[in-house]
């Protein structure tokens, strides 16, 4: 018997919505029912484009539409804490892009608010959900490599981005930490959980916002982490874990891979490919997918994107950013510590 379909408001339309709609309507449980941005040409014209009934020229007729089962929130990290907060408050499930939110306290108080008002949360950290990324994880769980002693993962974009760009707008939540960063940060804690020290260097942009940074993050078991994200210069995507008996060492895109390979002492060396019929290494589909399936559980949160690990993600980058002397406006002043 076919599931019955998870209706899906989309809430903002621009890059990031458009590519998750586009694997949502591959999906043959899922549907598209309202799409919401501060401006109704841009919800209409995205709704028409994705077979979408209803557009609203505001957030708030989407978190109220009781047809709505789950809200996906694409907008920019600084509107995450206002968006999904909404939502929750009108009883809506929320799937919210990642950074989760601009801080920690942001994020404790979505965290709050979902269990306050009995609603699913979840950061769409897909990268969490994707298969061959699980796959890893379970041999480094399963001590396929030995203990965990190094982890190195970075992410850079090449630009250059003008000042108005919002990757440059303290605003914005930017700079490359919170779009970037995010990614090499959530590998390290998928297999090594929140660290225990941290130290961290960056360079500034006039605005205020990290061009580059670079943190070492150790646990007390004596594992290190080494994480680095730009916004000006391309970097390998690349991602290793070292482990007592072994290596596995990811290749470019290691937050969507294609592939990854096992090294073992005394032993060939090993390739785990992605399996074809799950789709592009781009698609969104999978987070998408551990959504609907726990909902239709009745569940609260997913186990493979936790709650507790989202918040683990944001304080350690709450602590990089005062390690680096990076604020948003809001905030309270960060002081600048040498890393």
């Amino acid at each position: 018997m076919a599931e019955k379909s998870v209706r899906w408001g989309i809430l903002a339309t621009g890059g990031i919505a458009a590519a998750f709609a586009a694997d949502l309507v591959d999906l043959p449980d899922a549907e598209i029912v309202a799409v919401a941005s501060r401006r109704q040409e841009s919800a209409r014209a995205f709704a028409d484009r994705f077979g979408a009934p209803r557009a609203y020229g505001d957030w708030e007729s989407l978190a109220r539409d009781e047809d709505v089962d789950v809200v996906y929130v694409a907008t920019p990290h600084a509107a995450h804490r206002a968006a999904a907060g909404l939502c929750l408050e009108a009883g809506r499930n929320v799937l919210c892009e990642k950074a989760f939110t601009l801080n920690a306290r942001e994020a404790a108080e979505l965290v709050a608010l979902a269990r306050e008002h009995d609603r699913f949360l979840m950061e769409a950290m897909w990268m969490y959900c994707n298969p061959l990324v699980r796959r890893l994880r379970a041999l480094v769980d399963d001590g396929a490599i030995g203990a965990v002693r190094t982890v190195q993962a970075d992410f850079g974009l090449a630009g250059p981005f003008p000042p108005a760009h919002r990757l440059r707008d303290p605003a914005m939540g930017g700079g490359a930490l919170l779009d970037l960063g995010v990614y090499p940060v959530s590998f390290a804690q998928l297999l090594l959980g929140e660290p225990d020290g941290i130290a961290a260097s960056a360079t500034l942009s006039e605005e205020g916002v990290d061009l580059q940074t670079g943190a070492l993050l150790s646990w007390d078991s004596g594992a290190l982490a080494s994480v680095h994200c730009s916004i000006t210069g391309g970097t390998g995507t690349t991602a290793s874990v070292t482990g007592t008996l072994g290596r596995i060492d990811v290749p470019a895109g290691f937050f969507h891979p294609e592939r990854f390979v096992l090294h073992r002492d005394g032993r060939d060396a090993e390739e785990f490919t992605a399996d074809p019929a799950d789709g592009p290494r781009t698609s969104l589909r999978h987070e998408a997918v551990e959504v609907m399936r726990a909902l239709r559980a009745g569940e609260r949160e997913s186990a493979l994107v936790p709650l507790e690990g989202s918040l683990a993600v944001m304080r350690t980058l709450d602590a990089i950013r005062e390690r680096i002397g990076v604020r948003y406006p809001g905030e309270e002043r960060v002081p600048a510590v040498a890393g």
